[in-house]
């Protein structure tokens, strides 16, 4: 099975490391559309006219799915990009949804959502926690993580102010969606910000248990065949790729 994986920048390579790791698929091909990372602080019409514009650059190759792997993305366009595909295009939101429903986690246990502006507006993390049950349930824009992540600051000063500014009047909770694909590469520093560390539940992890349980996929002996496009700066994309996903 060839897929698609389409993101705003380079955050869906968390989900692509993931998927690596599973081995699931023969070929992945992955677009992130680097020239206008990032999609959070835009509004509906223009996230779903780039998604469905991503649409057109998977056209030029034969997949049989495709993964929206920006949450925002999975938030305001997945019906539209549907609408307009011949092959079924999935988003992150529903497979964290799914994560939390089969964690250990208490209907009433403390669960932060942090991701950018525009998913957190959405409300569909929420919306679908609650449908669930699920009672103590804080939503936190925190944008500014995205280009951090984009500059690979995974720790440090600049990152560990940024955390103080959004979490400094936050209890630690019991479980932290990372509601942002690029959020996973700072994991380890928001594990050592909280006292009592939480559970972190993130796309790329999810994805595979919610394409596991969807599909019924299983790993495959021959490796993982990854190819890497981007709206902008290729080169750059592919050399963050080499270190992120731990080939350099």
């Amino acid at each position: 099975m060839k897929i698609g994986l389409f993101d705003s920048g380079a955050g869906g390579l968390s989900v692509v490391k993931s998927l690596l790791e599973h081995n699931l698929f023969d070929e992945i091909i992955y677009y992130g559309d680097t020239t206008r990372v990032p999609y959070g602080p835009k509004d509906k019409n223009t996230i779903i006219r780039y998604s469905l514009e991503a649409l057109e650059f998977f056209n030029n190759f034969d997949i049989d799915l495709l993964i929206t792997a920006c949450n925002t993305v999975s938030a305001y366009a997945l019906d539209d990009m549907n609408a307009q595909s011949n092959y079924p295009v999935i988003g992150v939101i529903e497979a964290g949804v799914l994560a939390v429903k089969n964690s250990s986690l208490a209907k009433d246990d403390p669960i932060l959502i942090i991701a950018t502006r525009a998913t957190i507006d959405s409300k569909r993390y929420e919306n679908r926690l609650e449908a669930l049950g699920y009672s103590n349930i804080i939503a936190l824009q925190t944008g500014l993580f995205v280009p951090l992540v984009e500059e690979g600051m995974f720790e440090g000063e600049v990152l560990e102010a940024t955390m103080r500014h959004y979490f400094s009047d936050i209890k630690t909770p019991k479980a932290i969606i990372l509601g942002c694909t690029h959020f996973p590469f700072i994991g380890d520093s928001l594990h050592r910000f909280f006292d009592k560390k939480p559970l972190l539940i993130h796309s790329g992890e999810a994805i595979v248990e919610y394409l596991e349980t969807r599909y019924r996929l299983e790993k495959r002996e021959q490796k993982t065949e990854l190819k890497i496009f981007a709206s902008d700066n290729v080169a750059g994309l592919r050399a963050i790729a080499d270190i992120w996903l731990g080939s350099k």
